[in-house]
């Protein structure tokens, strides 16, 4: 399916240099800000109280946030979970706290700013859970990582397998660079929205690289620069409509899903606008670098059992 089709290849290659000089900055400034800043983790990575609430119509989440914050409760998430009625409170770890007693203030405060509440559950979730959500979650990154490289290397060429892995590294360290320089909580939902990218990333790789294979085994008389620019032009109408149509529903979850979302679809934002960059303009120069050409797509000719070394017949 194709909104509209050019004719005549863009030279994206002419450009590759500038574009992997901004890829190489950008990837700097987001490591920079990692390595100063570090990421404002979430409950579920430091450790803190969970307070699970229930009301007997559908709850007022925003109410909840107003009331808890103005009676000095910062950094807490407030989301429904199993129904609209039930709601879940999650607050940091602080020193020589009494879970109790923060499940006491709470009810007392959702009494006197959403009164309804009745309280099911006050639960102290430790840092040493959160140190292992954390490592299991890089765990998790490193496998994908791995699964990614192994499958490039199989279907197409290791120089492309180097190439997509780089540009989907990029993405990610960009994501959690723009968490760290925005301070933006980092949860488990944006671990799952960080892993999604990944994939959804190498997908978009995967479709230009296979043109590229394409082009080169049909067509002969081109250059490494030219097969590059004419697959990434002929998959440019799937591009905007596939990438374009995912947007937009990130976008719609970024505008109206609401607090419990926001952050989950930011970096799903942010790493589909990333995905398409670095699978178009990263990737794309780098294997040309690496020196891919169309002798490692074409099998050499076996000779006749029946012909010599010039191809006669004997």
């Amino acid at each position: 399916m194709e909104f509209f089709r050019i004719h005549k290849d863009i030279p994206f290659m002419r450009h590759a240099l500038v574009f992997n000089v901004i890829s190489l900055i950008t990837f700097l400034l987001a490591v920079f800000f990692l390595a100063h800043r570090g990421l404002h983790l979430s409950v579920e990575f430091t450790g803190g109280t969970l307070i699970e609430v229930s009301y007997e119509q559908a709850a007022d989440l925003e109410k909840i946030r107003e009331g808890l914050n103005k009676a000095g409760y910062s950094d807490i998430t407030v989301q429904n979970f199993g129904s609209s009625r039930d709601v879940m409170v999650r607050m940091p770890l602080k020193e020589e706290q009494n879970s109790a007693k923060i499940g006491e203030a709470v009810m007392g405060v959702l009494d006197a700013e959403a009164p309804g509440a009745s309280l099911r559950r006050v639960e102290f979730v430790g840092p040493q859970v959160g140190r292992e959500l954390a490592e299991n979650g890089a765990l998790a990154l490193l496998l994908v990582i791995c699964g990614i490289v192994a499958y490039l290397s199989l279907r197409f060429e290791w120089r492309f397998s180097v190439s997509a892995i780089i540009a989907n590294l990029h993405d990610v360290v960009i994501i959690l660079g723009a968490f760290a320089f925005f301070q933006w909580e980092f949860s488990l939902a944006v671990l799952a929205a960080v892993l999604a990218v990944l994939g959804y990333s190498v997908n978009e790789s995967v479709i230009v690289f296979d043109r590229v294979r394409e082009t080169f085994r049909r067509v002969r008389g081109l250059t490494t620069p030219q097969v590059l620019d004419h697959a990434i032009t002929r998959t440019i109408s799937r591009t905007i409509i596939t990438h374009g149509c995912t947007e937009m529903m990130a976008i719609s979850m970024l505008c109206f899903g609401g607090e419990t979302l926001h952050y989950f679809a930011m970096a799903l934002t942010i790493g589909i606008i990333f995905g398409i960059y670095s699978s178009v303009l990263v990737a794309s120069p780098l294997a040309m670098w690496l020196g891919v050409s169309r002798e490692h797509f074409i099998r050499p000719k076996k000779q006749g059992d029946g012909a010599n070394a010039d191809g006669a017949v004997v």
